[in-house]
């Protein structure tokens, strides 16, 4: 598997077929990183974009727009009360984060990963090291608001009187 790049551009006056032909690519392709650029040219200004792909299926598997092939677990009946409020909120947090870097989600976080921390409730960034596929990287980047989210949830007077 290679990684390749495919560049868009997508204008402020009629955005609609940049979008369009962005938003084709990326449910075909699985996306390693997205950057963005805002390019100010007055009336011809725009939004450059790159995307790093893998040529291939995208990493949710099967057919992209019915689903087929794709496994979905569903996490309210696989986790507890608890750890699924836990994860509900995790998973709001994921999509913020991943809108603010124009990422797609599962590269903050997937699914089992928010599913494992619910259920573990790690409380340090050694406990977050345990969760199989967190790494340094996103130790470095994202352990300070998922131990916030954690501690929210499990001490909620405390997490409330430190805001």
């Amino acid at each position: 598997m290679t990684v390749q790049y495919k560049f868009f551009k997508v204008g402020t006056m009629d955005p609609e077929p940049g979008e369009t032909g962005l938003n084709l690519f990326l449910r075909q392709h699985r996306i390693v990183h997205v950057q963005r650029e805002f390019v100010v040219a007055g009336e011809n200004s725009f939004w450059g974009i790159a995307v790093e792909y893998i040529d291939g299926e995208p990493e949710s598997g099967g057919n992209a727009k019915s689903g087929v092939g794709k496994k979905r677990v569903d996490y309210k009946e696989v986790l507890s009360p608890e750890a699924f409020a836990l994860f509900v909120r995790l998973r709001d947090w994921r999509k913020q984060a991943a809108a603010g870097e124009a990422v797609p989600v599962y590269t903050i976080f997937t699914n089992e990963q928010l599913a494992s921390i619910a259920r573990e409730k790690p409380n340090s960034k050694s406990g977050l090291e345990k969760i199989p596929g967190v790494g340094e990287a996103r130790i470095v980047k994202y352990s300070a608001d998922v131990l916030r989210i954690v501690a929210a949830l499990e001490n909620p007077m405390t997490a409330t009187g430190s805001q």
